[in-house]
């Protein structure tokens, strides 16, 4: 994660939240992209889930469900990272988490 912070940071991406096995970046007014370590990742990609926050996390669940996308469960609140999140599969079988602040930044 620290070789991530660095290179994020050097080329000029703010880092707007630290949580410690994910670091989030802001990438654009309101728009983020988040890096994050977890061990419940494929073989194929270890440990490499691709984060995206958003507003609505609750009717990008619904449309992503609509479409028959995997997702692993329905949103939920994490309080060990202050976040409304939820996890999927993207067609080439990333682990993708959709995720929302709990508390503004």
């Amino acid at each position: 994660m620290a070789r991530t912070r660095r290179f994020y940071r050097a080329l000029g991406l703010t880092l707007a939240r630290d949580q410690g096995t994910c670091l989030i970046f802001r990438v654009a007014p309101g728009g983020y992209v988040g890096f994050c370590q977890h061990d419940a990742a494929l073989p194929e990609h270890p440990g490499l889930i691709l984060t995206l926050v958003l507003d609505d996390v609750d009717g990008t669940y619904a449309r992503l469900c609509e479409r028959g996308v995997p997702t692993e469960a329905p949103p939920r609140e994490n309080a060990r990272f202050g976040i409304y999140h939820f996890f999927a599969r993207d067609p080439d079988g990333y682990r993708l988490e959709v995720q929302r602040f709990l508390e503004p930044l």
